[in-house]
């Protein structure tokens, strides 16, 4: 399974758009897909499959299920879906009207805005969502004249105020989300959270908690007692479901973390290392580069 996931997963979103046969990206890390008529062979992706960024979409009529990590969002004529980087997704069984729009962007793109740290907040974007966002006729109008509105932006407008632009778009599209299915909540039942959604909590609240140096580095068995599971059988869901196991979920919170902190935050490099949990500096600057090809400091000066 690992192996498999590992040749489906996309990296960038221009291995995508090759993949589905179209033009590339006008920028490399963000894309919108527009689906409208249904003739973007949707079928070239490989099922399932794990994308490196994140992904909205709404699909205008399809009906069904579409399997997300271990579950299945529940589609009745249409709806909405969102996905983070490295949940997989696929697996459906035979595709129905895949007409629609697909926003799709890089956790980078954001980075040096607020929104970096604010679309963790967003509760549709886990593994414990299992139902698609059922939108009402004006609900539908609205989604879609917003995602015509980056659709124009990116296709017209790639300028210095473009990623500003878009990025308010963005939260624009995720506010209307966040309202809409509030109301949907208000009328079906919301779903239990599962294993995977309990990792990513714990994660995140750990990052956020006061500073990390007095706690050390989040560790397997850590995690592990925290969800009452054997370190082994945690992995193995986890390798199961998105082909990486616990120490590469630490390690992916943790530098997403750091790309906050040094794009955002003013403090040196050893104090970032140390407020994150490392014990030596150095250590935090070697997996940094390991997972992202740059060290920290070349990572600050590229927003500089």
């Amino acid at each position: 399974m690992k192996d498999e996931l590992s040749n489906h997963r996309f990296n960038s979103l221009s291995r995508l758009h090759k993949a589905l046969d179209i033009p590339a990206p006008m920028h490399p890390l963000v894309s919108l897909i527009n689906n409208a008529d249904g003739t973007i062979p949707l079928e070239r992706l490989p099922s399932p499959h794990i994308l490196n960024f994140y992904k909205i979409s709404y699909k205008m009529n399809f009906q069904g299920t579409f399997k997300y990590g271990q579950h299945y969002y529940d589609f009745d004529e249409g709806g909405m879906f969102f996905v983070s980087p490295s949940q997989i997704t696929g697996g459906h069984g035979p595709l129905s009207d895949q007409s629609g729009y697909t926003l799709l962007f890089h956790p980078d793109f954001l980075l040096g805005y607020e929104l970096a740290r604010k679309i963790k907040e967003y509760g549709f974007f886990s593994y414990s969502i299992r139902e698609a966002l059922h939108l009402s006729e004006k609900e539908k109008t609205t989604i879609v004249s917003v995602f015509e509105s980056i659709e124009e932006e990116l296709k017209d407008r790639i300028d210095n105020f473009s990623q500003d632009v878009v990025i308010s778009q963005i939260e624009l599209l995720l506010n209307y989300a966040n309202r809409f299915y509030s109301r949907q909540f208000n009328t079906r039942k919301a779903v239990s959270s599962d294993l995977l959604k309990k990792v990513e909590d714990i994660l995140h609240a750990y990052f956020q908690s006061p500073p990390a140096q007095k706690q050390g580095l989040p560790t397997v068995q850590f995690l592990s007692e925290q969800l009452n599971v054997s370190s082994s059988y945690l992995s193995d869901m986890l390798r199961t479901l998105t082909g990486q196991n616990t120490q590469q979920h630490i390690h992916n919170h943790l530098i997403e973390k750091a790309k906050e902190q040094l794009s955002t935050s003013g403090a040196s490099i050893s104090e970032i290392a140390y407020e994150l949990g490392f014990e030596h500096p150095q250590s935090f600057s070697k997996l940094f580069k390991l997972k992202t090809s740059v060290s920290p400091l070349d990572f600050r000066r590229s927003f500089n």
